[in-house]
């Protein structure tokens, strides 16, 4: 595909295979936006693809867009045929249902997404506003020119979702829960961290911990080369069960990690913990230090014991991060209970365009009813903060 825009001409392609793509150029890219994350490098992405975990055999067919101007990329963004909306994060089952009532197709269907990874940020890549539009605007022309329902951008950051409103895409929001380190002076340790929540909150917390380590349990933590393939094969064996647990299959296979730890080392910590001497669980979480990030991933356990979770999962990786001086760790999709242990709702954004016009009204007016719901449940969430307020601080102990 060729377009020109006044004088300047440039390039549009698609590539079904990431790996066609040159891996400097898409990372230097990546790095020149406002909030990369390490789930947008290349090697993140070739790993999915060259795992099989996200390929057209799985329901994900690449049909990667770059832009090009001369020998210099100036826009790019991960897309795939999907035909289905497993590994999404954002649902859109009664959507796709009102179609199939309605005798349309809604699968396939054009998805600009890191697959498995509801992490926000960057997913136009661009120079500049006018290219990250300009990516918009190819995906709803090749959508139109294959007759596919709609395409769809998720978990865009500020930049995107900017575009998306200048293109006229509907936006969509739901909400995820975070944790951000104290400022202007961050906090000591996890005891200097407990001491800022209300005194319920940290009494929950303290008596959980209590629970795990008097069920004989001690952690770990081994930070990027640091994990060995044996940990890697442990965790593996852990992240199954987990899924096996609600009946359901693993997303990423033993090869995406392996990929993982040859190709991005360090962007990995993976907290181990074990019981007379046996292993009995791990998580993993993904951490940006030159940005001060941390992102729960995965976890899970070969035996159940109570509150092995939230230590794994939220307490152990809360540690790392302040004693680590990260300004930031993300909690995952969904999980009101997040908040409870410091975790606090943000507002995450998608962008949807729908072909058939009919359809695109209905969801419009959907869209506007649930964001209206959206900004309640957050206010809802607001006045239910865990942190002490300024009058109480020093009355609690």
């Amino acid at each position: 595909m060729r377009e020109e825009t006044g004088s300047n001409d440039y390039v549009i392609r698609v590539r079904d295979d990431p790996a066609a793509i040159d891996a400097i150029r898409w990372n230097a890219l990546l790095a020149a936006q406002g909030d990369p994350t390490p789930f947008m490098r290349h090697e993140y992405l070739c790993a999915l693809h060259e795992s099989g975990s996200a390929t057209g055999d799985t329901g994900w067919l690449p049909q990667y867009l770059i832009v090009e101007h001369g020998n210099e990329l100036i826009a790019a963004c991960p897309l795939y045929l999907k035909d289905h909306s497993y590994g999404e994060y954002v649902f859109d089952w009664a959507w796709a249902d009102a179609y199939q009532r309605n005798g349309l197709r809604y699968y396939p269907k054009l998805l600009s997404a890191v697959p498995f990874t509801p992490v926000p940020g960057p997913r136009l890549m661009a120079r500049d506003s006018a290219s990250r539009e300009l990516l918009l605007h190819a995906m709803s022309q090749i959508a139109r020119d294959a007759k596919l329902s709609s395409a769809h951008v998720l978990f865009l950051n500020d930049a995107d979702r900017d575009a998306a409103i200048s293109a006229g895409w509907m936006l969509r929001s739901t909400v995820q829960f975070h944790w951000t380190n104290r400022e202007p002076t961050p906090y000591s340790d996890f005891v200097d961290y407990l001491s800022s929540l209300q005194r319920e909150k940290r009494k929950k917390i303290q008596q959980e911990r209590r629970r795990v380590g008097e069920a004989g349990i001690g952690f770990t933590t081994c930070v990027g080369p640091e994990i060995s393939e044996d940990d890697w094969d442990f965790f593996y064996d852990c992240y199954t069960l987990t899924y096996r647990a609600h009946h359901s299959t693993p997303y990423l296979t033993r090869d995406f990690f392996r990929r993982m730890a040859r190709t991005m080392p360090e962007h990995w910590v993976m907290f181990i913990g074990s019981k007379d001497g046996e292993r009995v669980a791990s998580s993993l979480i993904a951490i940006d230090a030159d940005h001060g990030a941390a992102f729960g991933r995965y976890w899970g356990a070969i035996e159940h014991i109570p509150f092995l979770h939230f230590e794994a999962c939220y307490y152990q990786p809360l540690q790392w991060c302040i004693a680590n001086g990260m300004q930031r760790f993300e909690g995952g999709a969904q999980g009101e209970h997040k908040m409870a242990r410091g975790l606090l709702p943000v507002q995450t954004w998608s962008a949807h365009w729908l072909a058939q016009p009919r359809f695109a009204r209905a969801v419009a007016d959907f869209l506007e009813r649930e964001g209206a719901g959206i900004e309640s449940y957050l206010d809802e969430l607001n006045e239910r903060r865990p942190f002490k307020t300024a009058a109480s601080g020093s009355a609690e102990t």
